[in-house]
């Protein structure tokens, strides 16, 4: 399968930040942008993959291997289809 652009909006939350802070900075880098929340971060960026699927299961797993109690609520979209998770769980799926 070819690689696409997938946009991700997310809010990530955790029992310790600033634990998750440097992976997120390593993950994210110059493709979007990251902002504290009351307890996370608010996080926007653009990744390329194959599918929305692998790309949040990538980033949980890395997250969680720096804090244990960390959770992710991520959109991700593509081509018109937005994928809502909570953790590695697909909510809903929504096109456009």
């Amino acid at each position: 399968m070819p690689e696409k652009n997938i946009k991700m909006t997310a809010s990530v939350s955790s029992a310790n930040p600033l634990a998750i802070k440097p992976v997120l900075d390593r993950i994210i880098g110059s493709n979007g942008s990251i902002k504290p929340s009351y307890d996370g971060f608010d996080v926007k960026a653009e990744f390329k993959g194959e599918c929305a699927k692998d790309l949040n299961r990538t980033l949980l797993s890395e997250l969680r291997r720096a804090e244990k109690k960390t959770r992710l609520r991520a959109e991700w979209t593509c081509e018109g289809t937005t994928e809502k998770y909570f953790d590695y769980v697909l909510k809903k799926t929504i096109k456009v």
